[in-house]
This record gives structure tokens, sequence and C-alpha cells, in this order.
């Protein structure tokens, strides 16, 4: 109990920096509705409104690490404002919007809250924070950390010897082509998405190889994609024994302090103590902003290369066939066929870059479900079109053709 009740007061302070009694009624609500247990798919939508804004603070989750951010921050002056032909107030509702950042040419050109956000607030990531891991292992590729993305995932982690990740090299592990069977149906309490944070580790080894080596195999490495938040945590585990860095440190390191991140991340550890790599990273959407224009920019900090010539090219190319039209998979992030790509999280997180236009989306939400493909989702997809249809308007884009590059 008195954990707890500690905790509450972390919380309050996460989310509105004063003390209860100041408290006005939107936020007394969000302090009562803050969950009590700690797998996130089946919290309420109340529960989530109070929560995905103080992740980092609540009792029931594991402890966190620090994301340093920068003491000169990356500018983001104001551009021209974005006339949307877009009923912006329908799909703030709609998509149950906390905030949304629109950044053109290196200007924000659009910027909105909702849900009682606001823009020094933070905003739990959920699988954005893939695109952000993946990111990592080109950043070891420069160091000469990881010699290669054709290395063998177990010549880097312990533990994984004898099991169907034996083999499996790094870059399937990137595009999610292991072979090895998982569930990731956020609907089923038995799923392995919703099991494996709870896993008991084997002595000695990080939670997530302890559950991971025990999967089953179904298909041959390289054959068949299956989305899998597992092999994100695994690549992780791998950025980090490869460097001998924790990977928030090693993101501060490479991207958040260089860059020119605002304010410090955090990233949620799992029982082991490694980042949860494959989710939770706590940030404000302006930084979020600045992280897609650090991608566009082709992975530079100034003239400093932090990943190698052509690592984006690839890594936000189609690399796996993930059954949809014009879409596919690359190294953890989902791209389009005119080569437009995205970092998204459940729940409605999501990144969206257009280099063509040089276009950056940032945008948290709460959605009513984990996923919605035909509803909210489409619905953002269609959002996306009309900001660049409003782009294109404004005079000729930059166009320029996908870059179809090999893996470096």
């Amino acid at each position: 109990m008195i954990k707890w009740v500690l905790g509450a007061l972390a919380v309050i302070a996460a989310i509105t920096g004063i003390g209860y009694l100041s408290l006005d009624d939107d936020q007394r609500a969000l302090v009562a509705n803050l969950p009590t247990d700690s797998n996130v798919l089946f919290w309420s939508v109340e529960q989530r409104d109070a929560a995905f804004r103080a992740m980092d603070a609540l009792p029931v989750l594991a402890e966190t690490r620090t994301i340093e951010a920068s003491d000169e921050p990356y500018p983001l002056p104001r551009g021209l404002p974005l006339q949307l032909d877009y009923d912006l107030d329908a799909y703030f509702e709609n998509q149950r919007t906390a905030s949304l950042v629109i950044v053109h040419d290196g200007k924000i050109v659009l910027e909105r809250y909702g849900l009682g956000f606001g823009q020094d607030g933070k905003w739990t990531s959920f699988s954005v924070a893939k695109s952000l891991t993946s990111t990592m292992v080109g950043a070891a590729l420069r160091d000469g950390a990881i010699e290669s993305i054709e290395d063998p995932v177990s010549k880097y982690i312990k533990g994984l010897e004898g099991s169907p990740y034996e083999d499996v090299s790094i870059r399937q592990l990137l595009t999610m082509t292991s072979g090895v069977r998982w569930n990731e149906d956020y609907t089923d309490p038995n799923s392995d998405v919703a099991r494996f944070n709870d896993h008991k580790a084997e002595n000695g080894l990080d939670a997530t190889v302890s559950y991971m080596r025990t999967l089953p195999r179904e298909a041959p490495a390289g054959e068949k994609w299956v989305y899998k938040t597992g092999e994100t945590n695994l690549i992780g585990v791998l950025v980090s024994e490869a460097t001998g860095k924790p990977l928030a440190e090693y993101l501060s390191e490479k991207v958040w302090r260089p860059f020119g991140m605002a304010q410090d991340a955090t990233w949620l550890l799992g029982s082991t103590g490694h980042e949860i790599s494959g989710c939770c990273i706590q940030a404000t959407t302006r930084d979020m902003a600045r992280f897609g224009l650090f991608v566009l920019g082709g992975g530079m900090v100034g003239d400093t290369r932090v990943v190698p010539e052509g690592w984006f090219a690839a890594a936000t190319t189609k690399q796996a066939d993930i059954g949809a039209p014009g879409k596919g998979y690359g190294y953890q992030w989902w791209t389009n066929d005119d080569g437009s790509f995205a970092a998204q999280g459940i729940f409605g997180q999501g990144i969206f870059i257009d280099p063509a236009r040089k276009l950056v989306i940032a945008s948290n939400s709460n959605w009513p479900t984990a996923t919605d493909r035909e509803g909210v989702g489409a619905e953002r997809e269609e959002f996306y079109r009309a900001v660049q249809a409003t782009i294109d308007k404004r005079g000729p884009p930059i166009m320029t053709e996908p870059t179809k590059a090999a893996a470096p």
C-alpha cells in the first residue's frame, strides 16, 4: 500500500506538476483512473487516458532508464500554417488524439493537442520504439560493435545456442522473418505478446532471451514474415550486448543529445534490467518529430554520420512482403511503395515520414482498441493523404523515386 501511495503521488507530479488539492476535476479523474495492474492490453479507455502520459511513474510497472536530452534543442520554427480541407475536430474525436505535430521543410505547420495533454507532456510510444531500436543497430554497425547484419544473432546474445534463433541473422530479426512461431494477438490473454513480459527468466539470462529461446520454428528463416514484438526486444538485447551500453544510454549518446532533443525521455525496463525495446519510450511529441527529421536527413548530426551511408534507404523500403498491396516491412519500419514510411504503435501512436515532401507527422492517440486497420487506422491513412495533397498544392513537391538500396 505504501508503494502504491508513493507511486500515485509520483504520477500526480508527472501529470500535473502540482499537488492533489490543486487539481481540477479532470486531473483528479485522471489520477482516480490510474491502473493497478501491469497489462496495458486489458486496461480500460479511461485507465489508458490516465496512464499513457505517465507510464514511467506508475508503481505497477518496472523501473525506467533516462534518455538524456540536449542543452541546445534542435530548432522547430513555425512555418506557414497548413490549411487543411479536413474536419480536424472530428478527426481528433474519432482518433482520441492527444497530440499532433506536422513538420514540413523543417518548420512546424500544424500543432494541436487533446485529451488534456500538452506540448511538454510525454506520451508512451509503444511500438514506435521499434524504429528507434533498429536505428541503434545501424549506429552499432557504424561504430563497429556489430560486424554485419548477416551475422547470426547468437554471436552476440548468450543463451540462444541450440534454440531456433541460433542461426537466425540480425537481418532476419530486423525484418521479422525468423520463421519462429509467435502470437501477437492483442485481444488474447494467452498470446505470446500478452505473456512474455511476465516470464520468469532462467538464471543468468535476460527475460526476453529466456522466453524467446523456448519458441518453436514454423518456417525456414527468411521465408515468412510475422510481426513479433519479442524479436524487437531481442534486437535491444543485441545492441546492448554488442556495445556494452544500456540501450537508453546508447540512444542518448548517438541521437537524443547530439541531434538536439529538448527533453529527457525514459525507457521502461524489463524484469532483468534491459529496456523493453519493442515498446515503451516516454517522450514529447515534438521530440518524436525531431527524430523523424533525423531520419529524414539520413542519420546525420551536423557533419557526423551516425548510421552507415544508405542505412535508412534500406531500412525504410520493403524488405519483407506483409501481404498488403502497396505496403511492406523494412528494418522495423512500415513501408509504402510511394517512398513514404512510418513507425507505428498500438492505440494510435505514430511517426509518418515522406521524404519526397520533406514531411514528418508525429502523433499520439488512445484508440478505443489496440489496433483497428479498417476503422481509425484507415482514417489515419486518409488523414496522411490529405496532408500530402495540401502540401502538394503549396507548390511543386520535391519528388524523388523511392531508393532501392542494398543493405549496408
